[in-house]
């Protein structure tokens, strides 16, 4: 695969280079993290960039097939014991489950995609496939608690007696074993990789474990002689998915709208601070693009300092950002110079730009 390079001139100001080298001097937590740091060399050139984003990419699209695999499994036994007992709420309960082993296939587009070159119409690469395949799983996660709420109130109003109940039992206990495993592998690599939407996913994973969970509340109220313990467990499971698909959906929205942690920034600045030669920080902004952040900041620098020191503390202060904000591929920062007693501010041709 190419690996496409650029370079980023400021609007104003000096020039940074997406290429560059430089030695590394830094204490990170955790004893593996550090051991690997001294046993493997390591740049933050662009193609050392590149490559650790298609480890991100490599990890997502392992957990997502691993976790189809699974769920693709135990829906497959699940549906053995839904045509040998005839169980509505495990047939629903494998419809889940198959829905939710599919949603890898919208995931596993945006993954693939993530890992295209950036091209001139679409400058920042593709990595924002993963929040569009975040908001199909956040609908997809609305459609199964409609689905299971549609259901239970379908129970209530015709109740039917489940028959084999001890196999109903035992199915249901696969399904949910099933699926929260899937949710914990998959929100483990989604939060580690820092992909929204493969988070969202897990949580989906772990709605339809609710929904097995009430299958088998459900049969053992029925296995008692209370016919309607299933529907009434299943509107108690549509609220719980309800409160799932509220965090899910609130995790994905705030990615489309390029929210981050403020803690991020808080760190960003603090590391910028501490760059010799930054006299002060100005506009900083931080987004996520896929499971990878970019940011863009202006420093403050002496006024009198060549361009190639202008230079020299940018690459420095970028160098901080990437140390010091986790999954951060790329900085664009701009020096501004500190201005002089009397001197007018450099920015002043862009105020009418900035007020319209």
């Amino acid at each position: 695969m190419g690996v496409a390079t650029s370079t980023r001139t400021h609007r104003k100001g000096t020039h940074v280079s997406d290429r560059h080298e430089h030695p590394h001097h830094h204490s990170p937590s955790g004893l593996r993290h550090r051991l690997s740091h001294l046993l493997t060399p390591h740049s933050h050139e662009t193609a050392d960039k590149v490559d650790s984003a298609l480890e991100s990419s490599a990890r997502g699209m392992r957990a997502l097939w691993v976790s189809f695999a699974v769920l693709g499994v135990t829906a497959l036994a699940q549906a053995v014991v839904v045509v040998a007992s005839g169980s509505v709420a495990l047939l629903g309960d494998t419809v889940h489950n198959a829905a939710d082993a599919l949603t890898a296939v919208p995931l596993g587009i945006a993954f693939l995609l993530g890992r295209r070159a950036a091209t001139r119409r679409f400058t920042y690469g593709y990595g924002r496939a993963e929040d569009l395949a975040g908001l199909v799983i956040v609908l997809t996660i609305a459609a199964s608690a409609a689905f299971a709420g549609w259901t239970a109130i379908d129970r209530l109003l015709d109740p039917r007696p489940v028959q084999h109940v001890p196999a109903v039992a035992v199915a249901a206990l696969v399904g949910f074993a099933g699926n929260e495993w899937v949710a914990r592998y998959r929100i483990r690599v989604g939060r580690a990789i820092g992909s929204a939407a493969l988070v969202a996913d897990g949580l989906h994973a772990r709605t339809d474990g609710f929904t097995s969970l009430a299958v088998l509340l459900g049969a053992g109220g029925s296995a008692l002689g209370w016919q309607l313990a299933d529907p009434v467990v299943g509107l108690a499971i549509t609220a719980a998915i309800a409160l799932v698909l509220r965090d899910a959906a609130r995790e994905v929205f705030r990615r489309v709208l390029d929210a981050v942690d403020p803690s991020l920034v808080d760190r960003a600045e603090r590391a910028l601070t501490e760059v010799a030669g930054v006299r002060g920080v100005g506009e900083l902004r931080l987004r996520w693009i896929g499971h990878r952040l970019r940011a863009e900041v202006a420093v403050v620098v002496d006024g009198d300092v060549t361009v190639r020191q202008a230079h020299r503390i940018a690459v420095d202060a970028e160098h901080a950002l990437l140390h010091a904000v986790p999954r951060l591929t790329a900085a664009l920062v701009h020096a501004d110079p500190e201005p002089g007693p009397g001197e007018a501010d450099p920015h002043l041709p862009l105020a009418h730009h900035a007020a319209m």
